[in-house]
């Protein structure tokens, strides 16, 4: 299994590069092909609503079919076919379809993991494990930066998505011939989402599961970009690079949250606490918009850090799961944290349009105080909810 781990982690780097590379493309596609901002919100919500919608169907085949095939065969269609997609668009709209392919592709692989680890390890490391697959396979968010631009100016955008394509197909493959399916629980016990949504526990947690990761997710995977080339007049290279730093912070962020919870005895306290400080760090960059750039690109640093939260709401929905539907407990969490940005994206990208104006930075002000104050009330929401380790 080791090595089905492995590539599942590769396949992951694949999703979390997909989710977050636009922000440096933005100047080459306007030239190219004529997509606005707007454009490209909707085409990164596109991913994630695509994303989420196949949880629930992916949960299904986590807990009938398994994960090998799951994971292997989205992945090999999706990632591969809207790879390819991608690379030979003419307009905006081919790039809004080549991303809503992806995230269907994408859209099983970190789930087949936790699967994997909800089936075969306690729940006491399940925040661990998850927050380790997510830390290492986020290097994707690295390569979505810096790596990127040098890319695209030495084979163009086109070459990059052509050689990504091939990659999908590679490591499909790979998780085809080397994952392992878990055991099927003991008992033939039978369910559905149903019964999982039928728990009053889960209710105080689906809203900052909703509204948690869409802040750094939305801004890392798009605004960064836009907001630094319109406010700043950065170049594709130096976006790269503040996107490079937003980016670590992210993974640093899932790495410190991973044991907090057994090291504090508390996974409600260091979940409530890590997203208010995120809701400071937005504060700070709402502030910081138009100051000297470094002050807002740390602000994005430290909305990255504190917002990498999602590994250990994982771990405490998860903790209420019965275990014969552990690939639809995880699904439905994730359909949350991911829709949740897609939704957002789409609503930023109606709050860019409608404030642009004569002042650069006003749509970002916007959009900025708009995921504050959703972040402020899933964090209000939240405070009724019940550790999972009392």
């Amino acid at each position: 299994m080791q090595a089905g781990l492995i590539l599942l982690c590769l396949a992951y780097v694949l999703s979390q590069f997909f989710r977050a590379f636009l922000g440096v493309l933005t100047g080459v596609l306007g030239q190219d092909i004529g997509a606005a901002p707007d454009d490209l919100a909707n085409a990164s919500s596109l991913w994630f609503l695509s994303f989420a919608a196949m949880q629930l169907p992916v949960g299904w085949a986590l807990d009938h079919v398994g994960p090998r095939k799951t994971a292997s065969l989205l992945l090999l269609l999706g990632g591969g076919g809207g790879a390819a997609l991608f690379a030979a668009a003419t307009g905006p709209w081919h790039v809004g379809a080549a991303m809503f392919l992806i995230g269907i592709g994408c859209s099983p692989v970190l789930m087949a993991s936790y699967y994997i680890f909800a089936r075969q390890y306690s729940p006491a490391r399940f925040a661990t494990l998850a927050a380790v697959m997510l830390g290492v396979g986020s290097a994707g968010n690295l390569v979505a930066s810096y790596p990127t631009a040098l890319a695209v100016d030495l084979v163009g955008w086109r070459g990059t998505l052509a050689g990504l394509a091939a990659i999908s197909v590679s490591v499909a493959a790979g998780i085809f011939l080397t994952v392992s399916d878990p055991d099927k629980p003991a008992g033939g016990h039978k369910g559905s989402v149903l019964d999982l949504l039928k728990m009053p526990v889960m209710w105080a947690i689906f809203p900052l599961m909703l509204v948690a990761y869409a802040p750094s997710g939305a801004i890392r995977g798009l605004w960064i970009g836009p907001f630094l080339n319109d406010v700043y007049g950065l170049s594709t290279q130096q976006v790269g690079l503040a996107a490079t730093v937003m980016g670590a912070a992210m993974i640093a962020g899932t790495f410190a949250y991973g044991p907090l919870d057994r090291m504090l005895g508390t996974r409600k306290w260091v979940i409530l606490g890590g997203n208010l400080l995120a809701c400071a760090a937005l504060g700070g960059l709402i502030l910081a918009t138009g100051a000297p750039v470094w002050m807002p690109v740390v602000m994005m640093a430290a909305v990255g850090f504190f917002g990498a939260s999602f590994p250990v709401i994982m771990a405490h929905g998860r903790a209420f799961v019965p275990p014969h539907l552990a690939g639809r407990g995880v699904t439905l969490l994730n359909l949350f944290g991911i829709g949740g940005v897609g939704i957002m994206q789409f609503a930023t990208g109606r709050i860019h349009a409608e404030m642009a104006g004569s002042d650069l930075s006003l749509p970002y002000i916007g959009i900025f105080s708009f995921f504050l104050v959703l972040l402020g009330l899933g964090c209000a929401i939240y405070l009724f909810s019940r550790d999972s380790m009392d």
